[in-house]
């Protein structure tokens, strides 16, 4: 007799390989056997398949079942095999239809009762299906809506194993089925979108109007941001505002983002979200929390999961300095590689780093008129937390002031008052600077300011000003004011101040403002 074979996909961070299930049915002593490398999870599905597939009306053979999963030296991890190791059983023993089963590509966790239960990375192990050849996939019916996200692939969705083996020629009574809703994991919810924060408007933004422009400047050149103040000046309000500026994500990002949430557990919905993220993990996150790990699936951590999209430290000093410096290779690459003894898993993490700090561990009080307790080398070793590798990789620093009551007074219209730049319209003057930077940049891998190497930029790009232009640039490398990688940022925001005031090169005060906004001032 034959043997049957059917398709899954083992995922290794957002890479999906084709598993080949083949099992062999053969008259020794009843048994199920999987070999191929499976971890315990998948090792447990012996006992999943036997009681579900009896309990689901279609009972496997009374006899020795092996099940292969082919290539063995691949990692295989998790309960989303069930239902292919199920099916192929089936097949082997010709209580469904061979041929049927091995155009499939099966995705699944069983129950018990037979039943199919959700499974994470259900979006992208069918783009891994895709990309192999593969143009049907049967999921559970808890995941249908992400996994049509995927275009050219037929989806079939079911909900119970007997479903599954009628789809595929057995001839099972339906009515049988419990016709429940699907299972759904405890932690799950209805319509998990990857959009950014709910609500507010930049032009809630009471005062700090330079503070809004840096704000800008950031969104427009995808440069990483510094906000130092005292507590209530606003730092946490301005970073949740900046993904509402950010323009729509393009569809590959979009589906990219998705991807990632789908592998952290999170229920997508059957639109595509095209709203950059917005991470902001709370200071007590370790370093796998940060940018993912996992001892058994590699999951993917705020900084992976912010891609696209913002990432936001707020009071950035208190997270361990292992946790910042964690963040330094991802900031440079845009790519988290976590590698463990028997796989290496990658995730995108092309981000923009937003951290927001007090001044001091005591924040200077609640009021002005409240004296700083803290003597300055308590100030400089709470600052000192973020190393200074770390902080030359931010391009835009400044120091957001408190509010006033006067401020507050101030009606619109007012410098010190409330800012009339509103989220739309600060998001069309971002969409036009990217797209002129889109066009100096046709023909490269690059699309924004922020992602142009310092090299190219200064050599083949011919993007140096030079000249007068860079002279104030050119006294700060000299006296050490600026390190190389230093340098180099701040032409690229000076491109970014450029391409929002609409003009064709920097000139020295583009330049000027943006050493100023890296050196912490208020330009």
């Amino acid at each position: 007799m034959p043997v049957a074979r059917t398709h899954a996909i083992a995922l290794v961070g957002l890479t999906g390989s084709v598993v080949e299930v083949e099992a062999d049915l053969s008259s020794h002593l009843p048994a199920l056997v999987i070999i191929g490398l499976p971890d315990a999870a998948l090792g447990e599905a012996r006992e999943r398949v036997r009681s579900a597939a009896s309990n689901a009306g279609c009972p496997l053979p009374p006899r020795r079942l092996t099940v292969n999963l082919s290539p063995a030296s691949l990692p295989k991890h998790g309960s989303g095999f069930d239902l292919a190791i199920a099916l192929a059983c089936l097949a082997a023993a010709g209580t469904i239809s061979r041929e049927s089963v091995e155009r499939f590509v099966h995705l699944g966790e069983l129950g018990l009762d037979g039943r199919l239960r959700p499974t994470h990375g259900v979006l992208p192990a069918v783009l891994a299906a895709a990309r192999a050849g593969h143009d049907r996939v049967m999921v559970p019916l808890a995941n249908a809506d992400e996994a049509r996200l995927v275009p050219g692939v037929e989806i079939v969705a079911v909900s119970s194993l007997l479903e599954a083996a009628v789809r595929h020629g057995g001839e099972f009574d339906l009515s049988a089925c419990d016709a429940d809703e699907p299972v759904r994991h405890s932690g799950d919810t209805a319509d998990v979108s990857a959009a950014g924060p709910a609500g507010g408007d930049l032009a809630d933004v009471v005062g700090n109007p330079e503070a809004v422009e840096a704000l800008l400047i950031a969104a427009a050149g995808g440069h990483h941001l510094l906000m130092a103040g005292p507590p209530g000046a606003g730092k946490t309000m301005l970073a949740s505002r900046l993904p509402g500026i950010l323009p729509d994500l393009t569809p590959d990002a979009a589906l990219e983002v998705a991807s990632l949430r789908s592998l952290a557990g999170e229920r997508i919905g059957g639109t595509l979200s095209v709203r950059p993220p917005f991470e902001a993990p709370h200071h007590t996150a370790s370093a796998a929390a940060m940018v993912g790990g996992g001892s058994r699936g590699i999951r993917p951590g705020a900084a992976a999961r912010a891609s696209h999209g913002v990432l936001f430290l707020d009071e950035a000093p208190e997270f361990p300095s292992s946790v910042l410096d964690a963040l330094r290779q991802p900031l440079e690459s845009g790519e988290i590689t976590i590698h463990r003894a028997n796989a290496v898993a990658t995730f995108p993490a092309r981000f923009q780093l937003v951290l927001a700090a007090n001044p001091c561990p005591c924040g200077g009080g609640e009021r002005v008129a409240d004296a700083c307790a803290c003597p300055p080398a308590t100030k400089r070793r709470y600052f000192a937390r973020i190393s200074g590798p770390l902080l030359d990789r931010v391009d835009l620093r400044l120091e957001v002031n408190r509010l006033t009551p006067a401020m507050l007074r101030m009606g619109p219209g007012d410098d010190l008052g409330r800012s009339v730049t509103t989220t739309a319209q600060a998001r069309e003057r971002v969409l036009r600077a990217q797209e002129a930077a889109a066009r100096r940049y046709a023909g490269t891998p690059w699309r924004t300011n922020a992602q142009v190497p310092g090299p190219w930029l200064r050599g083949e790009g011919r993007m140096h000003p030079g000249g007068v232009a860079t002279r104030a640039l050119d006294f700060a490398l000299e006296r050490g004011g600026v390190t190389m990688r230093g340098y180099d940022r701040v032409l690229k925001v000076a491109w970014t101040v450029a391409d929002l005031e609409g003009a064709a090169r920097p000139d020295a005060q583009h330049v000027g403002r943006a050493l100023g906004l890296r050196s912490g001032l208020a330009a």
